[in-house]
């Protein structure tokens, strides 16, 4: 549970760091993930930071959970949601031989994803933030180990 906080807390200080650079892909990456759902931690009306684990979810495991990154400036992510698969510019791309760390935001800037995968150790954060603007915003946090696959 610790190594959990640890990676939030090391995204966020990361990635305030980096405000003022948003894109830094550092390596040509073309890699694909198998990953299982481990815990979901929801904060809406209903719940507040509640942890629910994998067993009492519906939500399944990324079967194919794919990063590509070229230098200097192009990742893409597919696989984790619609969203961020579908989305062509990521606001934070960070890609280096520890971590690929991303964020998109939609146009009027009421729903965020972001998510960081630590490469050695495999554990993806996928953060799913809704009515930003809201003082109700709801949040959907979920962790996954994934193993590499063969790209195929």
């Amino acid at each position: 549970m610790f190594k959990y906080y640890l990676v939030i807390l090391i995204s966020l200080l990361f990635s305030n760091q980096l405000l003022a650079k948003n894109i830094n892909i550092q390596e040509n990456l073309n890699l694909i993930f198998k990953c299982e759902l481990e815990k979901k931690i929801i904060k809406n009306s209903e719940y507040n930071y509640q942890v629910f684990l994998a067993k009492d979810l519906e939500k399944k495991d990324l079967n194919k959970f794919e990063i590509k990154s070229h230098q200097p400036d192009i990742l893409n992510i597919n696989g984790l949601s619609s969203f961020l698969s579908e989305s062509v510019k990521l606001s934070v791309k960070i890609v280096n031989k520890d971590i690929v760390l991303f964020k998109a935001i939609n146009n009027n800037s009421n729903y965020s994803e972001s998510g960081i995968i630590d490469r050695k150790t495999g554990e993806l954060i996928h953060e799913i933030t809704k009515n930003i603007k809201s003082e109700n915003s709801e949040k959907d946090i979920s962790f996954y180990f994934c193993s590499k696959r063969e790209n195929v």
